[in-house]
């Protein structure tokens, strides 16, 4: 199977590493023209710079902040006012690791503001020419723990749980325009995010880093963790023509972690 984005435009947010990273790349070798996210323009240029263009693609990045709401959506805003997208992948950091008895209110207005508020806005600021278009990708980076919650992941188990069902309202709305919207349930990818996460566990299990990733990897019936190269190939399927009839869906890439059906 041959899959070919040229032509169309993608916006990829949270992608100066890992998963968010891998998708732009996998896209751009696709054909599509990526602008990326990140609050790294450094990171983002020497990506930009690395992206094919052998399809006649444009690529460029734009510097954010996901976690100032108010800035984002300055820059947002004003990035919609002259463009459109075809694909948007709905993708930032994660917030900050701790349980439920942990974490404030103000916490989980930050998460909320970080993980929905800014997913809505770019949403509804690409919607406009998906469906004036009649076409559209909307793919939302979520996580395994929206099924099977992870106590130290509180504040992403709550938020990410209501964008997966927010996006499925969202898919019976946008579905009479050709607009599909799925959610990638995310489980162990070898990412920045991951290691540190690992860092903290082992620093209050009191064991190494290396027996944290070891028990990691024994919960995964394939035995390993992801290469982010992997997420890439399932984003670039759901944002081709070959998925145009798969919308509304939580798919699980996981390794088999995932014990719930």
């Amino acid at each position: 199977m041959n899959i070919s984005l040229g032509g169309k435009t993608a916006l990829v947010g949270g992608s100066s590493g890992g998963i968010g990273k891998a998708i732009a790349l996998q896209l751009a070798e696709s054909g599509a023209s990526v602008t990326l996210m990140s609050r790294s323009a450094d990171k983002l240029k020497n990506i930009v710079a690395d992206l094919p263009t052998d399809q006649g693609q444009r690529h460029r990045f734009l510097v954010v902040d996901f976690t100032n709401f108010k800035h984002y959506k300055e820059i947002i805003e004003h990035f919609f006012e002259v463009n459109q997208v075809d694909i948007l992948v709905n993708n930032t950091q994660g917030p900050s690791a701790g349980s439920a008895l942990e974490k404030t209110m103000d916490d989980y207005q930050e998460a909320f503001d970080l993980l929905f508020k800014t997913v809505v806005l770019t949403t509804e600021l690409a919607l406009k020419g998906m469906m004036k278009n009649k076409w559209g990708r909307i793919i939302n980076v979520a996580s395994v723990s929206v099924k099977e919650p992870l106590s130290y992941l509180a504040l992403s188990n709550s938020i990410r749980a209501a964008v997966v069902t927010w996006a499925k309202s969202l898919a019976n709305d946008v579905g009479p325009y050709q607009i599909t919207v799925n959610n990638i349930l995310t489980g162990y990818f070898d990412t920045d995010r991951i290691a540190q996460l690992n860092a903290k566990k082992a620093e209050q299990m009191g064991i190494t880093q290396n027996e944290v990733r070891n028990e990691m990897e024994s919960k995964v019936p394939l035995k390993r963790i992801g290469d982010p190269k992997e997420y890439g190939y399932l984003a670039t399927f759901l944002a081709s023509e070959n998925a145009a009839f798969i919308t509304g869906t939580n798919i699980p890439i996981d390794g088999g972690l995932l014990k719930s059906l």
